[in-house]
């Protein structure tokens, strides 16, 4: 039997971005900045297109975790605000401010980096203070952040542009914890309101803003819902912007006890299809899924069987499925009335959905439907 070309794809929908951004929207009060989160490749699925995307669709402006990553988009041509989430180096400040990005501060170092590559640039640059209210990552003790205030303000080349903190449970059925890192930082609000400081607020990541409206305060940084990924277990439909596909490259029947890939840790049950598909854990499919995931061909619902090798996997089929050399795979998405989501895989992995989507490989190609929602 003959093998097909290996077409493995990532299949993006630009409208399904652009339908998650006007829901985002939607849900947030009048006033309410929306920061479209485009960082790690947009998650996977392409930053400068998906950028381009939410821009159009009602997006104020895009947040980014490196500078690197900002660099790449103003090369593309994009011109909104761009805020980089992640802490920067002191050396990495002039690049930040000839790139006109955003940065995020909580220590002196970093303050008075951005201030004097901004002075010497003879332009001013905004900078973010970041509070940790239990975050525990990056971030200043909320006690400090009036110092660090005070010492923002001896730049004249520097904006402050908003106070922010990271919440870490919100997609958490108990919301106690969210609730308390909120109230530390309205804490740190009314410090510096009784010092005559007053700049924008925002908290909240997606799961925050559309769980728990009065945590939207003046900005969202919105990311998983914009990809059409549940922000929380349970939460209301969007429309998955991302489609995993490939092909089948082989179909054999087996007999019962034919074993299957490395180690044989598979052996029919009972005579069966063996159906062989163009793709692998060099492409994002992760080896894990081995005897545990499953994947759509012919309109069923295919058990993966065998260990999941670098560019192949195999598929348990019925002897009397109709599945060809060349049929069309779906890994990630919807074929018929079946459908495999990022939670499944995160289910079957024990993962969340965010690294599902990220770990799709740059090896598979990005195809984009609808172009024209990101002229």
């Amino acid at each position: 039997m003959t093998g097909a070309t290996r077409r493995t794809e990532a299949v993006v929908s630009l409208a399904a971005v652009a339908a998650n951004v006007r829901a985002v929207r939607a849900a947030l009060a009048p006033g309410t900045m929306l920061w479209a989160v485009v960082k790690a490749n947009a998650y996977g699925h392409g930053a400068v297109p998906v950028a381009l995307a939410a821009l159009r669709a009602g997006a104020d402006a895009l947040a980014v975790a490196l500078p690197e990553e900002g660099w790449a988009l103003r090369r593309a041509g994009i011109a909104s605000r761009i805020l980089v989430l992640g802490p920067i180096l002191p050396e990495q400040a002039g690049g930040v401010v000839s790139a006109d990005l955003e940065a995020i501060a909580f220590s002196p170092p970093v303050i008075d980096a951005l201030g004097a590559a901004a002075q010497v640039a003879g332009r001013r640059v905004a900078v973010h203070l970041k509070v940790d209210t239990g975050m525990g990552r990056v971030g200043a003790a909320p006690q400090d952040v009036p110092a660090l205030a005070e010492r923002l303000g001896r730049w004249r080349s520097i904006e402050w542009a908003g106070l922010m903190t990271h919440l870490s449970d919100a997609d958490h059925e108990d919301a106690t914890w969210t609730g308390e890192q909120y109230r530390q930082l309205l804490r740190v609000v009314e410090r510096l309101r009784q010092r005559g400081w007053s700049v924008p607020v925002h908290a909240a990541n997606s799961a925050a803003a559309l769980r728990f409206p009065g945590l939207q305060a003046d900005g969202v940084r919105a990311g998983l819902a914009l990809y059409g990924l549940e922000p929380w277990p349970g939460a209301p439909p969007l429309s998955p912007a991302m489609e995993l596909t490939s092909v089948v490259t082989m179909v054999k029947p087996v007999p019962r006890g034919f074993a299957v890939g490395y180690g044989h840790t598979y052996r029919a049950p009972a005579p069966q299809q063996i159906a062989t598909v163009a793709a692998g854990y060099a492409d994002g499919v992760r080896r894990a899924l081995s005897n545990r995931g499953a994947a759509l061909v012919g309109g069923l619902r295919a058990p993966i069987v065998g260990r999941i090798s670098m560019d192949q996997l195999t598929l348990a089929v019925p002897l009397a499925a109709p599945v060809h050399v060349g049929d069309p795979v779906v890994l990630l998405g919807r074929q018929g009335n079946e459908a495999i989501r990022a939670a499944d895989w995160a289910e079957w992995l024990g993962t969340i959905s965010y690294e599902v989507v990220c770990g799709i490989s740059d090896r598979v190609p990005r195809v984009y439907r609808d172009p024209h929602e990101a002229p």
